[in-house]
C-alpha cells in the first residue's frame, strides 16, 4: 500500500487506459486497465472501466437498454470505492477513486433526468473529493468533480438552489469551480480530456466563449480521432 500521504498510485498505465477510453478505442483499453491493476489499486480499475461503458453509452444515448447492467457496474464501483476507503480512511487516492465512482453514476443519472437522485450523489462526490485533497492537495484530477459541483451549484435555477438547501447541499461557486477544472487541465494526470470536454460545454452555452469552445472540441477531436463524439461536438 502506498504511504498515506502519497500521490496515486501507478497512475501512468491508468493514464494510457483512459485515453483509449477517449479515442473509442474500448478493446485496447480493456487489455490496459488488465495491466495497469496491479499495481495500481484494483477500484481504479473498476472506476475507469464504468467510465468506459459510459462513454460507449454517448454514442447512442437515447437507447436505454444497456442502463440496467451499466447501473449495477457503476454500483459494484461504488462498493470497491467504500471498501477501499474503509481499509485506509487515510489514504488520499482511496478517497479520490470514490467520488469517481459516484461521478458516473451522477452521470447517468443526469442523461437520464433522475435529478434529485443525481443531487444526493452530487454531495457525496463533493464530499470524498474534498476529503481527497484534505489528505493530499497533489491530486491536481480531484478538483475537476470538486469543479463541475461547485460550477453548476452556482448556476444552477432557483429552484434547484432552493431544492440543494432542503437537502443541505454544499454551495455553488462559479468562479471558483471553473478555477478548479482549469487547475485539472493544468496538474491532472487521468482527466485532462474530461476536463476538456466539460469545460467546452460550460464555455459554449454558459460563458458565451464559443471560440474557447471550439478550440478546445478541436484539440479533443485532434488527440482522440477516434471518437465520434468530438467529431459531432466540434
Amino acid at each position: 500500500a502506498a504511504p498515506a500521504d502519497a500521490a496515486l498510485t501507478s497512475p501512468e498505465g491508468l493514464a494510457k487506459a483512459y485515453a483509449l477510453i477517449l479515442d473509442a478505442r474500448f478493446e485496447d483499453a480493456e487489455r490496459q486497465l488488465t495491466l495497469a491493476c496491479p499495481p495500481a489499486p484494483s477500484a481504479a480499475c473498476e472506476v475507469i472501466g464504468t467510465a468506459a461503458d459510459y462513454w460507449r453509452l454517448l454514442f447512442d444515448p437515447e437507447n436505454t437498454s444497456g442502463d440496467a447492467a451499466l447501473m449495477k457496474r457503476i454500483d459494484a464501483s461504488i462498493a470497491a470505492g467504500e471498501g477501499f476507503v474503509a481499509r485506509e480512511p487515510k489514504r488520499a487516492e482511496a478517497w479520490f477513486y470514490l467520488g469517481g465512482a459516484y461521478g458516473t453514476r451522477v452521470l447517468l443519472r443526469g442523461l437520464r433526468a433522475q435529478h434529485l437522485a443525481a443531487a444526493r450523489d452530487g454531495k457525496r462526490i463533493h464530499d470524498s473529493l474534498q476529503q481527497a485533497i484534505r489528505l493530499d492537495p497533489s491530486i491536481g484530477d480531484a478538483y475537476f468533480g470538486l469543479g463541475l459541483y461547485h460550477y453548476y451549484a452556482a448556476i444552477a435555477p432557483r429552484a434547484a438552489r432552493i431544492l440543494s438547501a432542503l437537502l443541505f447541499l454544499p454551495g455553488g461557486d462559479r468562479t471558483g469551480g471553473l478555477r478548479e477544472m482549469e487547475r485539472t487541465r493544468s496538474h491532472g494526470l487521468l482527466l485532462r480530456g474530461e476536463a476538456d470536454y466539460q469545460l467546452h460545454l460550460i464555455y459554449l452555452w454558459y460563458e458565451q466563449q464559443p471560440m474557447t469552445a471550439l478550440r478546445l472540441a478541436d484539440g479533443l477531436k485532434t488527440r482522440y480521432p477516434h471518437n465520434p463524439v468530438f467529431h459531432l461536438r466540434l
